[in-house]
């Protein structure tokens, strides 16, 4: 995991457990009050798809994982990117750098115990998205199986449907980086992280 994020040209401290948690929580609540915008504003015709990319943009920027950039290191071993490499567009304009690992090619891979938690991440975030998945099967099965239960929601079923999918894609995409965010204990100082200006 990466200790620090730049952001808007500031270098953001990330070692602490507790900052780490504050994001996450900031990033859930921002995802939240967009779904619930997103909804209140169009009841999803045509700008579901916002809410996937603001799942994507967290993760590129802030999560990481399946993703370059943010805090948790890539999944998959993948080359780093050349040095001299120009920037993304995004990256330019909101000044945002991605911290690279002082040491190239053996700080990409993850060692056994970031394996053993990538893993454990994983499983976790995959309980609970079988949760959600049961959750919706439940509220879709209301209304071929017992119609009268559906009368006490006031919303469209194929608008409930359809947020409840998002909302369990949402999951998808965000949910073992968060975990492992959540989880990883306090980092001590000097590990070796440098930032790419």
């Amino acid at each position: 995991m990466r200790a620090e994020l730049v952001l808007m040209g500031r270098r953001l401290d990330m070692a602490r457990r507790a900052r780490r948690r504050a994001l996450v929580v900031w990033i859930y609540a921002a995802l939240a009050g967009l779904i619930a915008a997103v909804w209140s504003l169009s009841h999803w015709h045509g700008s579901g798809a916002y809410i996937i990319w603001a799942a994507l943009i967290a993760c590129r920027f802030f999560l990481g994982g399946y993703y370059r950039g943010g805090l948790v290191k890539p999944f998959q071993y993948r080359r780093p990117m050349r040095e001299d490499a120009a920037p993304s567009l995004p990256a330019l304009k909101l000044r945002m750098y991605r911290p690279v690992l002082a040491s190239d090619e053996a700080g990409m891979r993850n060692d056994e115990r970031e394996l053993h938690q990538r893993d454990r991440a994983h499983y976790l975030a995959y309980q609970a998205m079988g949760m959600a998945v049961v959750l919706l099967a439940l509220v879709a099965s209301m209304r071929t199986v017992l119609p009268p239960l559906r009368a006490w929601i006031r919303m469209p079923a194929d608008e409930l449907y359809y947020g409840l999918a998002l909302i369990t894609l949402t999951l998808f995409l965000t949910l073992p980086q968060a975990i492992l965010m959540w989880t990883e204990p306090d980092m001590e100082q000097g590990q070796g992280i440098v930032s790419r200006e």
